[in-house]
């Protein structure tokens, strides 16, 4: 455990150092996204969303219980099941044989699609720090807009919309 602190503590000393240098502006897509690949949530901290740190965590965490308790209830239907077929009905289930194989069946594709579920949470945690980063420089001012009007044209007698762009 002790060395899992050690390797906690000199990335997020290297981290500090590297956000503090990177103040001014502009952010590093695939620094961005290389530390949302090793832990989590680094990367949106280090393109300042802190808000989404909790929501991947919630997500990474809620499809890690469902992987756990899915398995747990699979091993247990399955070992019941295979325990029947070979004679042994001493356990305390008030499932036919049937019943069984249909909880076994149900659970391990819960824990497949759980685990799927993980996957994809800790993908787009990478993807969305990369993108962060990406634009995070993005000019969003009020000099950028969209106008829309209505126009008509008498030679043809038909009407349409005018689109105008300020940038």
């Amino acid at each position: 455990m002790s060395v899992l602190k050690k390797i906690l503590i000199a990335f997020f000393v290297g981290f500090s150092f590297t956000t503090s240098a990177q103040e001014y502006g502009e952010k590093i897509p695939k620094k961005a996204g290389l530390y949302s690949a090793i832990l989590p949530g680094s990367g949106q901290v280090y393109t300042k969303k802190y808000w989404k740190v909790p929501v991947i965590y919630g997500g990474l965490i809620t499809s890690a219980y469902y992987i756990n308790e899915s398995n747990d209830l699979y091993q247990l239907y399955k070992s019941t099941y295979l325990n029947r077929l070979d004679g042994d009905f001493s356990d305390n289930l008030n499932y036919s044989d049937s019943d069984l194989r249909t909880l076994t069946e149900h659970y391990r594709r819960n824990r497949e699609v759980s685990a799927l579920l993980f996957t994809l949470t800790y993908i787009l945690n990478i993807v969305d720090a990369s993108v962060n980063a990406h634009l995070f420089d993005y000019d969003v001012s009020e000099d950028l807009s969209l106008h829309i009007q209505p126009v008509y044209f008498s030679k043809e007698n038909a009407s349409g919309f005018s689109l105008s762009f300020n940038l």
